[in-house]
């Protein structure tokens, strides 16, 4: 059985709005979480590219929408998609009226962007259960549409012991838990995103 996997990945363009984005042509995989979650190095990860999404030094620095074009193969065979890694949220040390305007941008992005076909929710699984990442999940059930997917990822799992994990595991029994230092469980992600853009398959 051939394994599925990405076997390119590019930045295309940062844009500050649904208005500036690329069009709506390609399926996308939306990244979103905490500053400081592991948003970049989950991107990189996942595409075997150590530079492609970067980090800032400062956690809420990154403003823009970020787009990648990723290319994978299973069976032989190419699958385009597009991965959106967007601004961080709940550290963004900034004037209330751009915060205004980063969150008008991002909730007019979430909601109205119809290529969106996986949102891949990032939570620190050292804090599983903050109140910010409850919110977000709370907002984005509100406005899903059935052509779309909500996936739970706990990244850091390599920070928890064994008995907490276990309880990770029971409290949010749908979540996958990834560890990007030990590179372990992208496997599940790339299955999630493959499935959810191309339909199920066999593996």
């Amino acid at each position: 059985m051939n394994r599925l996997r990405a076997v390119d990945a590019n930045f295309i363009k940062s844009a500050q709005s649904i208005h500036d984005s690329l069009d709506d042509s390609v399926s996308e995989i939306v990244f979103l979480g905490r500053s400081n979650v592991g948003k970049s190095s989950t991107i990189n990860t996942l595409t075997s590219r150590k530079n492609l999404a970067k980090s800032s030094a400062t956690p809420g620095k990154t403003q823009l929408i970020n787009f990648f074009d990723v290319r994978y193969k299973y069976d032989d065979v190419d699958y385009s998609l597009r991965y959106v890694d967007l601004p961080g949220f709940g550290y963004a040390k900034v004037s209330k009226s751009l915060k205004e305007v980063w969150q008008k941008n991002l909730v007019e992005f979430i909601e109205n962007r119809i290529s969106i076909r996986l949102y891949i929710h990032l939570r620190d699984a050292r804090h599983p259960n903050a109140q910010i990442d409850s919110d977000v999940t709370g907002y984005i059930s509100q406005f899903i549409r059935p052509d779309q997917k909500y996936l739970t990822v706990f990244t850091k799992i390599d920070k928890l012991n064994q008995k907490e994990r276990a309880k990770l595991k029971r409290d949010f029994p749908d979540s996958i838990t990834i560890s990007n230092f030990k590179k372990t469980g992208q496997d599940r992600v790339h299955q999630e995103i493959f499935e959810s853009v191309f339909g199920e398959r066999e593996w």
